[in-house]
């Protein structure tokens, strides 16, 4: 039974505004957290990506800090009061304009704070007072170091993409983080997959959570339609190319390994006359911001990533996801495939694999518990390698120039004929280079002789007796002296 966000008794200015926003019925997720949270529990939530965990966490939190809404403008009337880690700077910028947009007819304030960017207009923010902070590990550390924040008076915690978290390496800054907080607390931990880490985590700071499973962990959105393809990796440009035209795919997402991979690839799809920008982490963060703003706006066909974007970015309408590369981590692909299909609606996810890949795909096949078919790629203007190198081998041998290739589709006469022409005209040019050589030089006829052998034989130069030196006159002769031994 489909549940909609009237049957929750929202407050009217959350209910407003999410009337505004065009929700009606609530999502699996939404529809099981949403009262558990609201009754102040610690959840432990596991759902697919484009699921709606965002307002699964957030509109409960809201509706609880409302006790704590004021038009004052005094800082010390605005402490933090909920705190949302993420992952990655764009899934911070994406969930705080969630929660503004939620928030924007109650008298709570929010905040994002993230690397990449200027610190003192964060700071002068968090000096004017917020209730819902939503932050990235390192740079929620910066700021308590420079003790821009404080969080004694944190009340709940959300841990956003928690396996991904730890995936990067937050694991001590998150510590480090919940070590500053009050011990009693709410604390929602949500994700995509479930690992032994995660559950480590959990039962380290979640006191007798829910577990909220709206499907399977580790698995994919039913929504999707998944292929795998064998191509070798001078090929997978062009079999994006194909796929592309032959599916009249309007925008859609390209995930490499690395950055890199994914600067070359941008270019030379580019080049190629594909309308493609790359995101990776060696842009600057206002790149980053406006390669996605320009996605979503539709100005862009191709987004050419690396996984800092495929995790929780939740643009609408994407119709397909390329796994250029096969992702290294076996669990980045159920994100990467989850930017397409969202909230229900159908999506492609199209993964190339290379010779080398097979370990990779083995890990894939572990996750998903299944096994992968994988499909030959047949190319629209593909020739057998084998006929073009024959072609090019008679090609040769015959004289003739042009492209190898149009001789194999020739009837056997034409061919015949089109080698008799080449080499009439190999003559005709061998003729020409005759007329305008250079003129060769006179012969000369002792060379032309064979070898005599003199009549009589000379004595060697080297052997003939050597005329006695003259000396100067001004030259004495050495005295002699009489030696004490006598050689023999």
């Amino acid at each position: 039974m489909t549940l909609s966000f009237s049957q929750l008794q929202l407050a009217e200015p959350l209910a407003r505004a999410v009337a505004e926003m065009g929700y009606e019925s609530m999502t699996p997720i939404q529809a099981q957290a949403i009262p558990v949270v609201l009754e102040g529990r610690d959840v432990m939530g596991a759902a697919q990506t484009g699921t709606g965990k965002t307002a699964a966490f957030a509109l409960p939190l809201l509706q609880r800090l409302l006790k704590h809404e004021n038009p004052s403008t005094s800082p010390a009337r605005h402490p933090v009061r909920a705190l949302v880690l993420l992952p990655t700077r764009e899934l911070a910028d994406q969930v705080a304009q969630q929660v503004k947009l939620y928030a924007k007819h109650t008298k709570l304030r929010s905040l994002v704070v993230f690397g990449g960017m200027d610190m003192k207009p964060q700071t002068a923010e968090l000096k004017r007072g917020v209730e819902v902070l939503v932050a990235t590990p390192g740079r929620l550390l910066d700021h308590i170091e420079a003790k821009n924040a404080v969080l004694n008076q944190v009340e709940y915690v959300v841990l956003d993409e928690a396996d991904r978290m730890l995936d990067i390496g937050f694991l001590p800054d998150l510590q480090r983080i919940l070590s500053y907080l009050p011990k009693q607390r709410t604390t929602l931990l949500f994700s995509a997959t479930f690992s032994p880490e995660i559950k480590r985590l959990a039962s380290s700071y979640l006191q007798d959570p829910v577990t909220i499973e709206v499907s399977q962990p580790n698995t994919t959105a039913s929504t999707v339609e998944q292929h795998f393809y064998s191509v070798l990796d001078d090929d997978k440009r062009r079999a994006l190319r194909q796929i592309v035209r032959q599916r009249g795919i309007g925008q859609a997402f390209v995930f490499v390994n690395s950055k890199l991979g994914c600067a070359r690839l941008a270019r030379s799809l580019e080049r190629e006359g594909l309308n493609t920008i790359a995101l990776h982490g060696d842009k600057s963060q206002d790149e980053r911001l406006k390669a996605l703003d320009a996605f979503k706006k539709g100005e862009v066909d191709l987004l050419v990533a690396t996984d800092v974007a495929a995790r929780g970015l939740d643009i609408k309408d994407v119709p397909a996801v390329f796994n250029f590369d096969v992702p290294f981590n076996a669990e980045d692909y159920i994100h990467r495939i989850g930017r397409t299909g969202r909230a229900g609606a159908s999506g492609l996810a199209v993964t190339f694999v290379g010779p080398s890949d097979a370990r990779l795909v083995g890990d894939l096949e572990k996750l998903l518990k299944k096994k992968l078919e994988i499909e030959p790629v047949e190319f629209d203007d593909e020739r057998p390698r084998g006929r073009i190198n024959d072609g090019r081998r008679a090609w040769r041998e015959a004289g003739e120039t042009g492209d190898p290739r149009d001789a194999l589709d020739m009837p056997p006469r034409e061919r015949d004929s089109g080698r008799e022409a080449g080499r009439e005209g190999g003559a005709r040019q061998g003729d020409r280079e005759r007329r305008h050589a250079a003129p060769a030089a006179p012969k000369d006829p002792f060379f032309d002789q064979p070898y005599q052998a003199p009549a009589t034989e000379a004595a060697p130069a080297w052997e003939a007796e050597a005329k006695p030196a003259r000396v100067s006159a001004n030259i004495k002769p050495k005295r002699k002296v009489a030696a004490l031994f006598k050689s023999e």
